[in-house]
């Protein structure tokens, strides 16, 4: 099993910064794939950033490209968002999901680890 721990949300006005971690612990070789979702009340989750361990391109979602940045401390299975200039439509609870074969923003169902979540309040 693997165990994921977010940290990091809290509140923001917008136009501000806020920077996400989350920590895995467990049977971490299995990971493949570390990314960020997120859900809106009343939304469906979406993926916001995700990215294949030791290396490769990272994938955004549109709507946050140029403003958040996924990363990892090398050596440990550490996965970071980076959120700048922050905007109202961004408050939601954030989850951190792990992946043992995909790596994408597509359907949640491939990630099989998923963190509690954490909440992100942008105020306008």
């Amino acid at each position: 099993q693997v165990q994921l721990m977010e940290s990091g949300g809290g509140s923001v006005e917008a136009g501000g910064s806020l920077r996400l971690s989350c920590v895995a612990s467990g049977n971490t070789d299995k990971i493949k794939c570390m990314a960020w979702f997120r859900q809106a009340p009343g939304k469906d989750r979406e993926g916001v950033a995700a990215r294949w361990f030791g290396g490769g391109a990272p994938y955004y979602i549109d709507s946050v490209m140029g403003r958040f940045t996924i990363s990892e401390d090398s050596g440990d299975y550490s996965r970071y968002l980076q959120m700048n200039n922050l905007k109202p439509e961004d408050s939601a609870t954030y989850y951190c999901a792990a992946s043992v074969t995909f790596c994408g923003l597509g359907t949640p169902s491939t990630y099989v680890y998923w963190g509690q979540g954490i909440q992100v309040t942008v105020s306008s």
